[in-house]
This record gives structure tokens, sequence and C-alpha cells, in this order.
């Protein structure tokens, strides 16, 4: 384990690592880069002697660089971050269907056609023929409570 106190050693890892970053990019491989180099530094001025004291030294170097850039990061490249509304039935209540279906009257469903497929649906009561244009009032579980357009 002799070879991992010459800087040399370290200087060629450094250089690994940068170089396997074009090829796996991601800025892992380039923290570890850095953290040889920073260790390389240390054993040519005989800082770290030890192959301990340098195994120790690179994986600090290596962790703090990956906690401080992964904020640096996320501080001035933030991703695209879309929040969407969660709540479906907003985007449903007051779009226009066609009755494919009769509904009613009363409680029996028929159905409508919405967004490309045909949905369960009820009506608040009246009577809804096949081919009548009608809105979507709310959902009820899986059906659509819908009534017609006036």
């Amino acid at each position: 384990m002799e070879y991992i106190l010459y800087y040399e050693t370290w200087i060629v890892l450094a250089l690994l690592f940068s170089c396997l970053e074009i090829v796996i990019p991601g800025g892992i491989l380039l923290n570890l880069g850095i953290a040889s180099l920073l260790v390389a530094i240390g054993v040519q001025q005989q800082l770290l002697d030890t192959w301990a004291m340098t195994l120790t030294a690179w994986f600090i170097c290596a962790s703090i660089l990956l906690f401080v850039l992964y904020f640096f990061t996320e501080k001035f490249f933030k991703g695209e971050q879309t929040i969407e509304n969660v709540y479906e039935e907003l985007d449903i209540y007051g779009k226009e269907v066609i009755v494919t279906e009769a509904i009613g009257p009363g409680t029996n469903a028929g159905r409508v056609s919405y967004q490309g497929t045909t949905w369960s649906a009820l009506s608040d009561g009246r009577k809804l023929d096949k081919g009548t244009h009608a809105m979507i009032v709310c959902k009820d579980n899986i059906s659509l409570v819908v009534e017609p357009l006036k």
C-alpha cells in the first residue's frame, strides 16, 4: 500500500476521474477527481504521511465536495418544475359532454363521451336523451354527474 503515499498516484487518479466524467456525466467523478488533487497536494507537502490518513482525507474531501457542489448546483441550476392540479374534479367541472346512452329519469345511469372515451354518468334526476349536450357538475365515485346545457 506504499503507492498510496506517492503524490503521482493521486495526480493520475485525479486525471482518470476527470476524464471519466466526460464519459459518465453527473458531477460525482469530477468531485472525486478534485478530492484526489487535494490529497495529492497534501501528500506532496507531507501533510498526509500514512495510508489511513491519506484515504480518510480523500473520503472526507470527496464527501464535502459532493454536498457543497450539490447545494450550489441546486441553487443556481434549477431544473424545470411544474406543479399541476392534483384534483381532477376541478379540471373536469363545467366541461361539455355528449350523452351516448340515455340517462335517467331518477338514478338510472347512462353514458357520456368525454376525453375520447365513454364514462358512466348520472343526471340530476332529469332524463337526458342520446345525443344531448350536457355539462359535468361533479364526479360521484367513478360516474360523472351531468346536467343538460341550457
